[in-house]
């Protein structure tokens, strides 16, 4: 997902689905103890995603504050 498209969202939705990658992400996680994945690419991905949301969140409380 491209941090544009993130930008588009509200808040609640980016907390949203913030909250399912981190689930997805964990129980990928499990899996990947007990077994291969059938795509352990996704780990990165997902990943990378969360860190996106978390920087366009960071963002937007910035910009409510006016701040640095």
């Amino acid at each position: 997902m491209k941090a544009s498209e993130l930008r588009e969202l509200s808040r609640d939705e980016l907390r949203r689905r913030l909250t399912e990658m981190r689930d997805e992400l964990f129980k990928l996680k499990l899996r990947r103890a007990g077994e291969e994945l059938p795509n352990p690419l996704r780990l990165r991905v997902l990943r990378r995603d969360i860190a996106r949301v978390l920087t366009v969140l960071r963002e937007m409380e910035k910009k409510e504050t006016g701040g640095k």
